[in-house]
């Protein structure tokens, strides 16, 4: 996974999903290759074709930033891509070598999602493992529990598919954010396990990633069917927690006078913990009580 070949492997995947008639190009009837060739990259680029072919094969490790930002205006790359890109150029003895000890939540954080009664709020990890969520998420999903990688079960959970009305629009997204948080890690060994998992056990996601897409989406909606409320249209946002790099902070809401808005009231009830239960013991007591309470003199006036 050397930084080189992982900047070729993107600047091929991303050339091959750019039209000729995107870029003002003629189409052409005898394309061998999906998308632009190189040499049409190297020209919309200004550089040459033969220093763009030794980007593609990994034989250039330092391209200057005037180079990828000319590539990636022939690419039509957006900002994360942009980034991603750059990231994927930095140097190896510069890439961010990932903490080995286990990420965790703050109590004061989780104090926090757990006062919203009927607001569900995840905490996610580097890689979309829950560190953290409210009843209001699990019981929205019990998917969303904390230790459980959402990625992974949006893949391989059949479930997360019933869950998810807009599934094929989820993964997409999913994906996509994932490949923008990686390129600083591509050797980190949980990075390297769950793509190597989700690659072997999911065509989808194989193909998804193959696309090389990069996005990071913060905020949107979601639709969703919960199996005892009904259908849902989610609001969700995702904040970045300071000072935990990494951990980003997903809420889910509506408008409360919503279809969306009221089933979440219903939610909130089936979140909320029941109510304790007396026990014979507890009416012994207050039998007890009343008893000790009855037993005493009022003063004399």
């Amino acid at each position: 996974m050397a930084t080189a070949s992982k900047l070729g492997d993107y600047l091929r995947a991303r050339r091959e999903q750019v039209r000729p008639e995107d870029v003002g190009l003629p189409a052409g009837e005898r394309r061998r290759v999906p998308g632009l060739r190189r040499e049409e990259v190297a020209l919309l680029a200004g550089i040459s074709a033969e220093y763009y072919l030794r980007l593609e094969q990994g034989r250039d490790r330092h391209p200057s930033d005037q180079v990828l930002d000319s590539i990636a205006g022939a690419l039509r790359l957006e900002t994360d891509a942009r980034v991603y890109m750059r990231a994927l150029a930095s140097s190896p003895r510069t890439a961010t070598r990932r903490n080995s000890r286990p990420e965790r939540v703050s109590a004061s954080i989780q104090s926090l999602i757990d006062g919203w009664p009927t607001t569900p709020a995840i905490v996610h990890g580097r890689y979309m493992t829950t560190l953290a969520a409210n009843p209001m998420a699990i019981t929205l999903n019990p998917l969303f529990a904390p230790g459980i990688n959402t990625l992974r079960a949006a893949f391989l959970e059949p479930e997360m598919r019933e869950f998810y009305r807009d599934w094929d629009t989820m993964t997409a997204k999913a994906v996509a954010y994932l490949r923008s948080v990686s390129a600083a890690a591509v050797d980190d060994p949980e990075l390297v396990r769950l793509i190597g998992e989700l690659s072997l056990h999911s065509e989808r996601f194989r193909t998804l990633w193959a696309r090389q897409d990069v996005r990071q989406k913060t905020s949107g909606v979601t639709r969703v069917l919960h199996p005892q409320v009904g259908p849902l249209d989610l609001h969700y946002e995702k904040l970045a927690l300071p000072g935990v790099p990494g951990q980003m902070l997903i809420t889910y809401h509506a408008e409360l006078d919503s279809p969306t808005g009221e089933r979440l009231q219903i939610l909130a009830h089936l979140a909320a913990p029941p109510p304790p239960t007396r026990t014979d013991t507890d009416t012994d007591a207050d039998t007890d009580t009343a008893a000790a309470a009855g037993s005493v003199r009022a003063p004399d006036r």
